[in-house]
């Protein structure tokens, strides 16, 4: 009897071109804000203003009211998620993300903190700090003074920072409008969107999560979804989900995992350039990067830098400046050699995201 064929095996270009189609980084895609932000399962929203250069980037018809509104509306919100990092998720994944993540929060709070917290207990950190988040928004410091009685040899400032991840937060508006600088105050979700989180179980969520992530940055190895959320116990949910995943090989070896039907584009396609902002999704969604940036070039997508894709790769790092007269200047840093044509895209593109961040007044693009 004939063997099960072995799977097709996908080098380090076909993974990168198809990560762009279902990042949305290939083509700019048609949809909403609100659309995008949920097929990628958020945004990285570390740093307030980055969310919307990720989306004029993805989408054909992006506006930064759109996002403003958004958020002022309560439709998308600004929470700590995957990694235990900021994210930019609409309200209705807040409420379903939010318990399955919660136990990593508190496991990665105590990994982080625990030294400095010394007879802290932290459910009491909790129930002590949640009433004062619902009572108004508050910033995450402010709230450590109100504490500090109960804990004395207690910085203020890791008490907050605990309760970031201890209570359900969001963070709420101004912060992340459009060319805005606001502090990061904080209300409880249940205050915020008026509903309670769901108890579990969470299984129809994980295995969803799965799926969805699947969609937004597969194929993908199990280690690179673990990296991606950060959670344990998933090796349950993808052995329930196998039978109707289609897998793959990497130029390693490693098992890929993949929805039927998801896009995978001839490794040959041209690939525009494209601006990324700082802890894009494209590039933190993985464990191994390289279908993205070159390992010798890692570290810059833990380090904040803005980053360039030419023909796919992460090829050049952006920085912007204000100018005197309401334009911003951008200025891009190649890390390899450019062709004539590839500088030429690049000033083209750098020039159109220079006119965005000014609201349209035209900036300026220098190519050192």
């Amino acid at each position: 009897m004939g063997g099960r064929s072995a799977p097709a095996v996908l080098d380090r270009r076909a993974l990168g071109r198809a990560t762009l189609a279902r990042q949305l980084l290939l083509r700019r895609d048609g949809r909403d804000a609100l659309a995008a932000v949920d097929h990628l399962l958020g945004l990285q929203a570390q740093e307030p203003q980055e969310p919307h250069v990720g989306l004029w980037s993805r989408l054909t018809a992006y506006a930064p009211a759109e996002l403003d509104g958004l958020l002022e509306q309560r439709r998308v919100v600004r929470t700590q998620l995957m990694r235990r990092t900021l994210h930019l998720v609409g309200a209705e994944d807040c409420l379903r993300l939010r318990p399955v993540h919660q136990s990593m929060l508190v496991a990665r709070t105590t990994g982080t903190l625990g030294r400095r917290l010394p007879g802290v207990d932290l459910a009491e950190l909790a129930a002590a700090g949640e009433p004062l988040f619902a009572e108004e928004p508050r910033l995450l410091p402010e709230v450590g003074r109100l504490l500090t009685g109960r804990w004395p040899g207690v910085a203020p400032r890791d008490l907050g920072d605990a309760l970031s991840s201890l209570v359900p937060l969001v963070q709420v508006p101004p912060r992340g409008f459009w060319r805005t600088q606001a502090p990061a105050r904080n209300t409880t979700v249940r205050t915020w969107l008026g509903r309670d989180l769901p108890d579990g179980p969470h299984d129809e969520v994980l295995e969803a999560l799965v799926l969805r992530y699947l969609r937004a940055y597969g194929p993908a190895a199990s280690a690179d979804l673990r990296a991606w959320c950060g959670l344990s116990g998933l090796p349950a949910v993808v052995t329930r989900l196998r039978p109707a995943l289609r897998t793959f090989r990497d130029g390693r070896g490693r098992e890929l995992l993949d929805v039927p039907g998801g896009p995978l584009p001839d490794p040959d396609e041209p690939a525009p350039v494209r601006f990324l902002p700082a802890f894009d999704n494209a590039v933190l969604g993985y464990d191994d990067r390289t279908r993205i940036v070159a390992d010798e070039h890692r570290g810059l997508s833990v380090t904040g830098a803005r980053l360039v894709l030419v023909d796919g790769s992460v090829s050049a790092t952006w920085t912007t400046a204000d100018r005197e007269d309401g334009g911003v200047a951008v200025t891009v840093r190649p890390l390899r050699p450019l062709t004539p044509a590839e500088r030429a895209d690049v000033e083209e593109e750098g020039a159109r995201l220079a006119a965005f961040l000014g609201d349209g007044v035209p900036g300026s693009l220098a190519l050192a």
